[in-house]
Order: C-alpha cells, then sequence, then structure tokens
C-alpha cells in the first residue's frame, strides 16, 4: 500500500497545477525529506520559531489523485522547503501514512551549554520528550541529538580519566550537561 501512495503521489507532482509560485530552484545535492500527516506550513512554522536562522523557501499544494484518496487520503497534500543552517528540508505533508523513528536523528552542534538548553527545552516542550545521552523528540517525533561541541573533545580526550567520566556520566543524563561531563 505504501508503494501505491508514493506512485499515487508522483504522478500528482506531474499532473496536478501549482497552487503557489516556486520562490528557489534547488541547489543543494541531498535534501532531507520529512513526510508529516497534514499542514506543511504549521510544520516549517515550528521548526522557524526553533531555528532563528531558517526561512520558508516554497510552498506548494496539490490535488490528491483518486487513488490516494480511496485509501484515506486528503483532498490535497502540500510539500514546502525550508531553509535551516544552511539546510534544506522538504516537507511531504500527505497523511499519516508514515512516522518517524530513532533510525534517523539530527545532531545540532551547540556552542555551549546555553545553546544546549535552549535547542533542548524548544524542542522538547509541547509535545516534545527527553530521551536519554543527548536524544530527544520534538512535536512531531522526529528525533534529535542536542550537543555541546566541547563534547566531543571530552569523550576523545587524550587522558583516559577525561573519557570515561564523561562517558559515564554521558550515560546518566538525558540532556547533555557539560559541567558535569567535565
Amino acid at each position: 500500500m505504501r508503494r501505491e501512495i508514493s506512485l499515487s503521489l508522483l504522478k500528482a507532482f506531474r499532473n496536478s497545477s501549482i497552487l503557489t509560485h516556486q520562490t528557489n530552484i534547488m541547489v543543494q545535492k541531498i535534501t532531507p525529506c520529512l513526510w508529516v500527516d497534514k499542514d506543511a506550513k504549521a510544520v516549517v512554522e515550528y521548526y522557524l520559531s526553533i531555528f532563528k536562522d531558517g526561512k520558508l523557501k516554497e510552498f506548494h499544494r496539490y490535488e490528491n489523485p483518486p487513488e490516494a484518496i480511496e485509501v484515506g487520503g486528503a483532498e490535497y497534500f502540500e510539500t514546502a522547503v525550508m531553509e535551516i543552517g544552511e539546510i534544506e528540508f522538504s516537507i511531504l505533508a500527505a497523511g499519516p501514512y508514515f512516522t518517524f523513528n530513532e533510525s534517523v536523528s539530527f545532531v545540532i552542534n551547540c556552542k555551549d551549554q546555553e545553546e544546549v538548553d535552549y535547542y533542548w527545552n524548544a524542542l522538547t516542550s509541547n509535545g516534545g520528550a527527553e530521551s536519554n545521552c543527548g536524544w530527544c523528540k520534538d512535536k512531531y517525533g522526529l528525533s534529535w541529538q542536542v550537543v555541546p561541541v566541547e563534547y566531543f573533545s571530552l569523550i576523545n580526550h587524550a587522558d583516559s580519566q577525561v573519557r570515561e567520566k564523561a562517558m559515564r556520566n554521558t550515560m546518566k543524563q538525558k540532556k547533555l550537561v557539560l559541567a558535569e561531563l567535565r
């Protein structure tokens, strides 16, 4: 069924008229595509409220093909492209057929504890969830690793005691707290 839905969406891309204009041509070689249930604009607005350096680059709305509607799809599906940290992400809002899991996550390299705290709190509030070792999920279920860049020098330190303390304390934490890892 998933294959049929994906093929139906591809057909719709080719056959449907774009309801908004294209603002940019993609130049990024590989673009992550995030499949969400509905409302691509709301998804983009959520991420742009967290990542202040981002922007909406494109939004399109397409008519769903009849075969997608027959299996529970809405009348329309939406796509959007947002840019965060100079990386483009495609958003496909096309129904509840797929969900995120931890096998794919995004790492946020943070300059200090203040930045770790900001992203951790923003991602875990309003329906997000904490996990272990610096991992969390946002309200859409997408997994994130919120990591201070100093962490990598601690776990790769030449002094084995520094390395072991950092790794031991990592296993005890949800949000990474540098003061406890040092």
